[in-house]
This record gives C-alpha cells, structure tokens and sequence, in this order.
C-alpha cells in the first residue's frame, strides 16, 4: 500500500460511504475515511426503525442493517476506516490535522470530501425561555439513548415538529415504551409529505397545529411545556420530556473554522455543480450541503461526487474559472445549492440546482439578472420540500453573471 492517502473522506455516514465504495469502484488507489465516533456508519447507526436502504440494496433494512451493511462493503472493497479519529483542521490544498487516541498526526490526501452530514437545532439556538431541567433532547440524542445505549430519558415527552424526522422520533418512542402526549407544529400544517400527518392520530398522539412552544416548565425535570395557538391563547401541556425535532443545519463547524466559503443560507460549504468548494481540494457532498435530504439521496450524491473527484484525479474536470454566481434573492426562498456553476463544465456536474422555501408559496419562481428576466416557472412548494430546476436554465446565460431568484405570488 502507497503511502499517499488519495482520498480522505471526512465523516462515514451514507454519503461518504458510498463515495468510498464508488472511489474504489473507479480505481482510484487509497481512499480513507475519517470517522470521530468510535463506530462507522451515521446518523442510522441510531435509527433502529425501517425504511433504509430500498435505493441502495432494494431491500427494506432497519438503520442499524443498513449502516453494517454500508461500512460492511466499504471494508470489502478496500476502503480504509479510521475511527476515533477526529479532524481538528482542515488546511489549504487538503492538508488535515487529525486527534486519534495515539495523539496528533498530519495527513495530505490528493483530494478531500466533506461529508459531515447535519445536525438538529439544540434548544440554545431556539429561544425557549425557562430553566434547564433535564429532559430535553434532539431526535438524533434520543435515538442514541434508547438504539445505543438501551435507556429511556422520559416516559410522556412532548415532540416539537413535523419534519420526517419528529414521525421517526414518534416511532422511537413506540420501540422503548415512550408515550408521547403531544405533537406541536407551528405552522397550519404538518411539514413532512402525506400521509405522515396521519401516522400520530393511528397512534394516539395528539397533533397540534398552528401551536408553538412559549416555554419548558420545571426546575431539576421537565414538569410540563407552556403553548400558545393560533388565536393567542396560553396553556400547559403535562410531560415529563421534550423532543426537539428537526430544523436541520449542516455540521460545518470544521469548514467554519478553516479557510473554506460557507454560504450564509445553506449555512454549508459554497460549491459548484461538481460538489467543489472554494479550495479546488476540497469537495462537499450529502447533507453537509444543505439541510436535509434522506439517506438514500444522500448516497446517491456520494456516489455522483466520487466520479467527480475520481475525474479531478485523472485530470478530466472542468478547471475552475468563469462561473455563474446563483443567489437566493427573496425571503421565501430559502436556499440554493450549488451557488455557483462553472461555465467550462457545461452540462457535466449536477443536473439540477436544489431549492427550499421558507413558507407555503404558490405563485412564480423568477431568474433575474439585473433588470433582466432570464427565466420563470410556476411554483406551489411547502417547506421542507426539494425543488429542483435544470442547471441549464442558468448555464445557458454563457457569460459570468449573478443570478438572482426571486418569488413572486400569486
């Protein structure tokens, strides 16, 4: 084995792992990945409920199967998996400082993917007045609690959210014996696709839309949570616990860090449509991007980025130049990835921009540059919801321009 690392893949969830599997598929020599826990695999190491892996292996596995069986192949083919190995600093031209249990080393893969996945919000960023008792957790900590560590943190939670992942957080309770009293949403309807919003009332937790949390009420342990609906009237809710669910944002602390362009919407690494950052390097690929997409979309996005770097290596990627700037230029619109598009690479690289919005829009998404309209499209989109528009429609401006979107309702 050379000692010249490649690749080195920095986080070992579904993304990077399957960029692993398919760098090697490629040829391409040693491909490291780089995992802090002790343990290979992501966030579905903690998932102990279906469905993964339907994309992947067209089989219906629990998270738990479905991450053995990821890092299970990544070994199988070659991949390198270092565990308990943390990267501390992410230097120009892929240069990585790493703390392992034998101290600090220093790495210089050839190229470098970013695939540190996303994280739920902690209640430190939300603005929930009140003590600090015990008892309030994200979905990914009660998920460690009750898959890894068999215990149980609370008996009567309350969960706030509606993304997918508070309906996983409903199933994880049902696994350990947790009985939530209530599912809060402060918007006037549930944030995941139908029919999740059925799921609560088949097993009998009480859903509450257009209702917020105002306050997490006890002193050493939660007694209760204070809520106000949509007319403005308080009340308590008795519980024991509270489940944070969702509002996503990508782990880039590391990006944030170093020398990288983070861009302010996504709260992730600026890339072009090959996934490549601001250090041509470093590549970015999953839901360090932008928050959040499922597992197997993540895959896939691993596996698209692994032939762009396997192509970068042979010398056969579009150079870094021109680009097209792409912005998000509305409130409504909540993000857009990627935010630039490299003019050399033409229609190689991500076929499509990716989009969210904030709110329920309903009228016409517009492409301005300047004064000028370059395109327009309908748009009836919720939150939480992946748009997609054909890169195309922006690379076909031919010159370096800024893009600005822009949200017109009906």
């Amino acid at each position: 084995m050379t000692d010249q690392i490649d690749v080195a893949i920095i986080g070992s969830g579904p993304s990077s792992l399957s960029a692993a599997i398919e760098l090697k598929a490629l040829g391409i020599a040693r491909v490291v990945v780089l995992e802090r826990d002790p343990e290979a695999g992501g966030i579905p190491r903690h998932c102990g409920h279906p469905p993964f892996g339907i994309r992947e292996f067209k089989r219906v596995l629990t998270g738990p199967q479905y991450a053995r069986k990821l890092v299970a192949t990544a070994r199988l083919v070659g991949v390198e998996i270092r565990t308990s190995t943390t990267v501390v600093e992410a230097r120009p031209d892929g240069k990585l400082l790493l703390a392992t249990k034998d101290g600090v080393a220093e790495i210089a893969p050839r190229r470098v993917i970013y695939a540190t996945g996303v994280r739920e919000t902690p209640r430190s960023c939300r603005f929930i007045t009140g003590p600090r008792p015990l008892g309030v957790v994200n979905t990914g900590a009660l998920q460690s609690t009750v898959y890894l560590q068999d215990r149980t943190p609370f008996e009567r939670p309350v969960i706030i959210g509606t993304e997918l992942v508070s309906f996983s957080a409903i199933m994880t309770c049902r696994h350990a014996g947790i009985k939530p009293v209530a599912m809060i949403e402060a918007n006037e309807g549930v944030t995941a696709r139908w029919p999740t919003g059925l799921f609560p009332r088949i097993v009998g937790v009480p859903l509450h839309l257009g209702t917020r949390l105002s306050a997490i009420l006890g002193n050493r342990s939660v007694t209760g949570v204070e809520v106000v609906d949509r007319a403005g009237n308080h009340r308590v809710i008795n519980c024991d616990g509270v489940i944070l669910s969702g509002q996503f944002t990508p782990e880039v602390a590391l990006a944030r860090c170093g020398h990288l362009a983070v861009d302010a919407a996504t709260k992730g690494p600026v890339v072009d449509q090959y996934g490549r950052c601001s250090d041509p390097c470093y590549f970015a690929t999953g839901n360090v991007l932008r928050p959040v997409e499922t597992a197997g979309w993540s895959w896939n996005e691993g596996r698209q980025t692994a032939r762009w770097v396997a192509a970068d290596l042979a010398g056969d990627l579009a150079p870094v130049g021109a680009e097209i700037e792409v912005v998000a230029a509305d409130p409504v619109i909540r993000y857009v990835v990627p935010q630039r598009l490299s003019l050399a690479a033409g229609s190689a690289g991500m076929k499509h921009l990716q989009l969210r919005v904030t709110r329920r829009a309903k009228g016409t998404l517009v492409a301005m540059c300047g004064d000028q309209t370059l395109w327009k499209m309908p748009l009836n989109a919720r939150p939480e919801r992946r748009i997609l528009v054909p890169v195309g429609k922006f690379t076909a401006a031919g010159k370096p321009v800024k893009i600005e979107l822009k949200f017109i309702a009906e």
